[in-house]
């Protein structure tokens, strides 16, 4: 795979001249000049509750928060997501780290049965912009998520949209997460719908989409994936490493993702929740594969080779 520079980089229309340039370079720093991202998720704390991080089968790492922070920025990734509020409180001692602030989040206590989700802002476009001038810490784009199907599915494409043109306004990327739930969704893992997802994405003028990797019985993932990543078009889509699995299992699914065309991860659980040593492992395997277009016997063997 070759790298790519600066010429290589599309910048979309809504990206003014005047941010032209930084927007370049952070799309070469979040994917390290490879065009794809390996993205490393911190944003469960308040989405998944506690439940992500303590109890059986998690390391006792994982219970404190630094943990996230340690990870990010001893192993090699492109960038690491979560909240404004733990970038601040932990960001002075880890000024190293590129970082994805999300904007929106909620927890998992209402279940669909109960109501129809509904992601709103905790934070703002322009207060980023003011932590990030401020901070100086390596603020190099934001995220939402939005629930396509849901009741409150226009309020959430609303604001993604805003967000988008206040991001590229600025020459920051953006990521969007982008699940069909709700009611009126019978099947969340659809491979057709999944593709309707990146399609949206791409119509609201995202640089990436982080997707659910789609289920159909009877056809392998690289068959059914592919309608996504056509759909997409130049919106870079990204994969969901979900809940914790085997290494080898996790790596060959990911390298069959970006045969077929994914432009990266996002991965949360299968790197914190195992201890210190074995989550930089994990990221650079993940690493190996995404960014470095290594073969999965490569990437375990960094791992093998990491976990010593």
């Amino acid at each position: 795979m070759k790298k790519i520079n600066a010429k290589n980089v599309k910048v979309p229309l809504d990206v003014p001249k005047t941010a032209r340039k930084k927007y370049i370079q952070n799309y070469l720093d979040i994917t390290r000049n490879s065009g794809r991202i390996m993205l490393f998720a911190g944003d469960q704390k308040i989405e998944h509750l506690n439940n992500d991080f303590y109890g059986e089968n998690i390391h006792p790492d994982d219970a404190e928060p630094e943990h996230l922070f340690k990870v990010a920025d001893r192993a090699k990734i492109g960038v690491f997501a979560t909240q404004l509020g733990l970038i601040a409180k932990y960001g002075n001692d880890y000024k190293n780290i590129q970082y994805l602030v999300k904007l929106n989040s909620k927890t998992n206590l209402i279940k669909t049965e109960q109501r129809d989700p509904y992601n709103g802002k905790i934070t703002d476009i322009s207060e980023v912009i003011e932590f990030q001038k401020n901070s100086g810490l390596k603020i190099l784009a934001v995220g939402y998520t939005i629930y396509l199907g849901s009741e409150y599915e226009a309020e959430m494409l609303r604001e993604a949209s805003r967000m988008i043109f206040g991001a590229h306004k600025n020459g920051l990327l953006t990521l969007l997460w982008i699940y069909p739930r709700g009611k009126a969704v019978l099947n969340e893992k659809d491979p057709h719908l999944i593709a309707g997802a990146t399609g949206v994405a791409i119509s609201l003028g995202s640089d990436f989409v982080k997707v659910n990797n789609p289920k159909k019985e009877g056809l392998e993932l690289k068959e059914i994936f592919k309608e996504a990543i056509m759909s997409a078009g130049r919106t870079g889509v990204v994969c969901a490493g979900g809940s914790s699995t085997d290494v080898e299992a996790f790596l060959q699914r990911l390298r069959d993702q970006i045969d077929v065309g994914a432009r990266g991860n996002a991965t949360g659980r299968n790197i914190h929740q195992k201890g210190f040593k074995e989550a930089v492992a994990m990221c650079d395997a993940i690493y190996a594969i995404t960014v470095e277009d290594k073969t999965v016997d490569s990437a375990l063997k960094i791992y093998n080779q990491g976990i010593k």
